[in-house]
């Protein structure tokens, strides 16, 4: 059975990343990338899905986890009754290969460690041919399977039992056992043996130097560091794709059907990524993203895409995985994401606005980027009275969703404004036009005046949280009467008790969908930067709190969160929750401090709730 959601923590090489319980079991791992298929798949289903479990034997306690410092070099205090011993956990990074480090060390007396591999390759189908092989360093056990081969070195080698391998080995003061399991190509020469020592100390100098160019806050300073560095976790380092989570499947509501596939890279959400990052001084990141944006959506632009795979590619197709029981039992797990084949009218607008941010920060547009571009507004165009299915990637029949409006008008502005304050060649008078008269459009038909409210979409009466994106483009100033208007009717009608924000009413059936929903983190961190725009600190500060608080004791969020089972929901970690806390801490930053700042504001640590 999965641990819940918060009790998992990330390592990433950069090229895929591995979820951790606290029982100190690897249930997630998807080799060699985070789009490939899973190894280790028990957060799905059981642990003969896959897992790879290091804990004590005996009854034992997690007297501390915590990452080493500003990196994802996982680290586990046991305690037992016989001695405790610490185990650290990673990825190398920048070592060309896919694998996974395992240490364990003892502190005091003695403990009796126990190790169960169950290697399962293609989501959980495969079971690979295993076999011992003499190593020049001792000992090798490998896993074969089509195309796929896993070795796995080390001291007290696991043995075959029923259908998985055992082992067992005690550790006692001041000794050591090291393990590594590396992925190859099967019809390769199997890796050589890594150097552990050195790979921890690079992998530790490498997160710790990127941390080091942060352009630092003042205000919740840890957790906008950790925010940044999960969002580089979750970075292609070869490609510069930027998935927007590295799992799938994760519920939304337990039990329920919003079950989808994150571990693809989303223009929007990339575009996001890319302003947060550029916030705070990380423009060769951004720059990176940018290289790839241009190689994912090269060609005609009527084939534009909503998300890409890792490395640009553009089959996604969505199936259902009926060998998993789902996570809680929520079903069906499907990997792709049928999502892909929608137009999303905001998109082309999220991916101006960020490029914008890059060119007003020197970075100089060249011959590839900006034609580009143009042909991008020339998509736009096209589609200008095309209905869409809006940020939430509705099911049900797609509308004039406002939100896609306002984006649509802030693409146009961008444009305009390269022209005239860039130099860059384009239509700017079209361009000025089209914004106009969108603008016009909006304002007389997503513009309820009855309900003093922008609506969700032309002709309804609902609200939507993506409505507070509006002031964020420009569309209109955060304290324009319609957009306190509107913030008063998402407070009445979107705000759960718990202070937290749904992102519509599931009830309308507008996605599609059964009803239910929980929360959605980022739309409640938009709310803490509205509230911090327009004078309401204290509310700010108060919801800010609260949210920060809602992260694990590693500092990571998910897509939603369960105020009512104090738990968290949805993928995880969620890059869109993330870049939204630095957001929303950099609005505060922005805004004037209160003369009674709540205590640890700062954000040097934050209180953890949690479910067990």
């Amino acid at each position: 059975m999965a641990s819940p959601i918060e009790d998992y923590a990330l390592v990433s090489d950069l090229h895929t990343g591995a979820l951790i319980s606290r029982r100190g079991s690897i249930d997630w791992l998807c080799l060699p990338r985070f789009d490939s298929a899973s190894v280790f798949g028990a957060l799905l289903g059981t642990e003969d899905h896959g897992r790879w479990l290091l804990a004590p034997e005996a009854d034992a306690a997690v007297v501390s986890r915590s990452y080493l410092g500003p990196t994802f070099i996982l680290q586990t205090h046991w305690a037992t009754d016989t001695g405790s011993a610490l185990v650290t956990e990673f990825m190398p990074v920048g070592d060309d290969r896919a694998s996974i480090v395992r240490r364990v060390e003892g502190i005091s007396g003695t403990v009796d460690m126990r190790q169960e591999l169950e290697v399962r390759f293609n989501y959980g189908t495969v079971l690979p041919w295993m076999r011992r092989d003499p190593d020049p360093h001792g000992e090798r056990l490998l896993a074969v399977a089509g195309p796929n081969a896993l070795v796995l070195r080390g001291d007290n080698l696991p043995r075959a039992e029923d259908h998985k391998h055992v082992g067992r080995f005690t550790v006692a003061a001041g000794e050591r056992v090291d393990m590594e399991l590396t992925w190859y190509p099967s019809h390769l020469e199997v890796p050589r043996l890594t150097d552990i020592e050195t790979a921890l100390a690079s992998t530790t100098e490498y997160w710790e130097k990127w941390a080091d160019h942060c352009d630092p806050a003042q205000l919740y300073v840890g957790p906008v560091q950790r925010s940044l560095l999960v969002l580089r976790a979750l970075t292609h380092e070869t490609t510069g794709g930027i998935v927007a989570a590295p799992t799938t499947s994760l519920p939304e509501v337990a039990g329920g059907e919003r079950n989808w596939d994150y571990r693809y890279c989303w223009l929007r959400d990339a575009a996001l990524t890319l302003e947060a990052m550029l916030g705070h001084g990380y423009a060769d990141e951004a720059l990176h993203w940018r290289n790839w944006l241009l190689r994912a959506v090269a060609g005609d632009p009527e084939d534009l895409q909503i998300m890409y795979a890792v490395d640009g590619a553009r089959e996604l197709p969505e199936r259902i995985l009926p060998q998993f029981a789902g996570y809680e039992g929520s079903v069906p797990v499907r990997v792709g994401n049928g999502a892909v084949s929608q137009y999303q009218g905001d998109v082309v607008g999220e991916v101006m606005v960020a490029l914008a941010r890059l060119r007003d920060a020197g970075v100089a547009e060249d011959n590839f980027s900006w034609p580009l571009q143009r042909a991008l507004m020339t998509f736009l165009e096209r589609h200008l009275e095309d209905k869409d299915h809006g940020i939430w990637e509705m099911r049900g029949e797609p509308r004039h969703f406002i939100h896609s409006r306002v984006m649509m008008w802030a693409a146009f502005d961008r444009a305009a404004a390269a022209v005239r304050s860039h130099g860059l060649d384009g239509p700017v008078e079209l361009w000025d036009a089209l914004r106009d008269g969108l603008r016009e459009e909006i304002l007389n038909h997503g513009f309820n005046k009855e309900l003093n409210s922008f609506t969700q979409y032309y002709g309804s009466r609902e609200v939507d949280a993506a409505l507070l994106q509006l002031p964020q483009v420009g569309f209109l100033a955060y304290d324009d009467e319609r957009m306190l208007g509107t913030v008063a009717r998402i407070e009445q009608d979107l705000r759960t008790g718990s202070g937290l924000l749904l992102r519509y009413a599931t009830q309308s059936r507008v996605d599609g969908l059964e009803p239910g929903d929980n929360p959605f983190l980022a739309c409640s961190f938009w709310l803490v930067e509205q509230y911090a725009a327009t004078g309401r600190s204290g509310e700010a500060r108060a919801l800010m709190d609260q949210l920060v608080a809602y992260s694990n004791e590693l500092g990571l969020l998910s897509e939603e969160y369960d105020p009512v089972h104090h738990t968290m929901a949805g993928n995880f970690p969620q890059a869109f929750s993330h870049l939204a806390l630095v957001r929303a801490a950099d609005a505060l930053n922005s805004a004037a401090p209160l003369p009674d700042a709540p205590a640890g504001s700062s954000g040097s640590s934050h209180p953890t709730e949690r479910s067990r």
